[in-house]
């Protein structure tokens, strides 16, 4: 992935703003720096998303054997949602918008907006792939995905 996958947003960010807390705050400095990290347990290798246990074995106190590691960025539609009207003003210009859960490679699922394309033409199962959306004026970066090409798809 190169440049194409950011995106620069210089105007007010006037939508909820997310929720960094300790326990994330690794997650949302990864996507600032565009890497896009999930939880991997170091016993076995499986991925989480939010944060969580290794639903595979015993685990160690306060996700002692979890760690962050840097993954994909890849995945497909696993369900969706066409908003027709906003749900919040801030979501005003944004309508009608995807709101999703994509299901990623690596196995957890994580919800984010599709963007680039007709929400129209959004189906379950289409591979997708992140797009780094920075707010520098806020300090934070937004997760978004869009659908890969027919090429693309078939490296995934």
């Amino acid at each position: 992935m190169g440049t194409d996958n950011v995106r620069l947003v210089f105007e007010p960010f006037t939508k909820p703003l997310p929720n960094i807390d300790l326990d994330n705050q690794p997650f949302w400095d990864g996507l600032r720096e565009h890497k896009f990290l999930l939880f991997r347990c170091k016993t076995c290798g499986a991925y989480y998303w939010p944060k969580a246990y290794c639903h595979f074995h015993d685990n160690e106190p306060f996700m002692g054997n979890l760690e962050w590691a840097e993954a994909s960025g890849k995945g497909k539609v696993f369900a969706f949602n066409i908003h027709h009207w906003p749900l919040h003003p801030g979501f005003k210009e944004d309508v009608p918008y995807v709101y999703a859960l994509i299901e990623l490679n690596e196995g957890p699922l994580i919800s984010s907006n599709v963007i680039d394309i007709e929400p129209k033409d959004v189906k379950v199962g289409m591979p997708v792939e992140i797009v780094y959306e920075d707010h520098p004026s806020e300090g934070f970066t937004l997760p978004k995905f869009r659908g890969l090409g027919s090429d693309q798809a078939k490296s995934q």
